[in-house]
């Protein structure tokens, strides 16, 4: 376990949550709703990175939105037409679960205005940031309670400062998909010193089979540097490319460590990965587990017969 706060690294209380991306994989159902606010189970996804950011102690939550984006703030703030509704009835279960997302956090809001990529979307936190360490949460990555990653990374740069990813080993034919991380062991066996950073590099470039996801804790040292940071892959600001210049010079920001991910883990901008993760959350609920699980056996057997 790593040591307690130093005076050297201050607190960190602030969470991002880029949410501006259009979700074009998820049409037509995206076309009027955000793909933040598809529901899992019955909560939309975005209410799931809101809860692990709070439950790791970060009360000051900034959403980095774009067109489109209202039913975000909506669903954050209070509806008291509805909780009159639900108070006249008498229904306090369903009036606490309305009244839970308005009480999760601090909530703030600001316009990323054109879509520059991660880098650009976290640029546009920095008004609000300041001179702070602070947490980036994607929003298609969901990481199961149970498994308290951003808790950990928090752990980690309290102990280490600079800035610190989280790492999920992918099979080498995967890691395309993603950036990924030259690595270097430390004490700590889920701990490892990152030595180098590409984005999306072909199998046979790629420095290992660790992937990042969608989890940072960032030196506000990032600012300046995507300030400058041309446009990469894709024609966009890319978030790992100023990593990979905060790896390469540790005077400017700390250094950069990882923290290797062996927990449960959803993806939910990913259509089968959505639907997977619906049906491991609900198997997994009390009060509908018992029935699915059931059903989704029933079910499963049958179509297995028939082919």
């Amino acid at each position: 376990m790593v040591s307690g706060m130093s005076q050297s690294h201050p607190r960190i209380s602030k969470a991002v949550i880029p949410a501006a991306g259009l979700g074009t994989r998820f049409l037509p159902a995206t076309k009027a709703t955000p793909k933040e606010m598809l529901p899992v189970v019955d909560k939309p996804a975005i209410q799931y990175v809101v809860e692990e950011a709070v439950s790791a102690g970060l009360d000051d939550v900034l959403m980095v939105t774009g067109r489109n984006k209202r039913p975000l703030e909506d669903h954050f703030d209070r509806n008291y037409e509805l909780e009159s509704a639900l108070q006249k009835k008498g229904d306090a279960g369903r009036l606490a679960k309305v009244q839970e997302s308005s009480d999760l956090a601090t909530m703030h809001y600001v316009r990323q205005g054109d879509p520059k990529g991660l880098g650009h979307a976290v640029l546009c936190a920095a008004p609000h940031v300041g001179h702070e360490p602070f947490a980036v949460l994607l929003g298609d990555d969901l990481i199961d309670p149970r498994d308290p990653l951003l808790q950990r990374m928090i752990d980690v740069q309290q102990q280490h400062g600079g800035s610190v990813i989280a790492l999920m080993e992918v099979a080498p034919e995967q890691i395309h998909l993603y950036g990924s991380a030259a690595v270097e062991a430390t004490a700590d066996s889920d701990v490892v010193k990152i030595g180098g950073l590409v984005e999306k590099p072909a199998p046979e470039d790629a420095p290992s089979n660790y992937a990042i996801i969608g989890r940072y804790v960032l030196d506000p040292a990032v600012f300046d540097i995507l300030r400058k940071t041309e446009p990469g892959r894709g024609g966009e600001i890319q978030l790992t490319d100023a990593l990979q210049q905060l790896v390469a010079d540790e005077k400017v920001g700390g250094p950069v460590h990882g923290v290797v991910f062996k927990g449960r883990r959803y993806d939910t901008g990913d259509r089968g990965d959505y639907l997977r993760a619906i049906v491991r959350l609900a198997c997994e609920r009390e009060d509908l587990g018992p029935d699915f699980r059931t059903w989704l056996h029933r079910y499963v057997t049958e179509e297995m017969q028939q082919r």
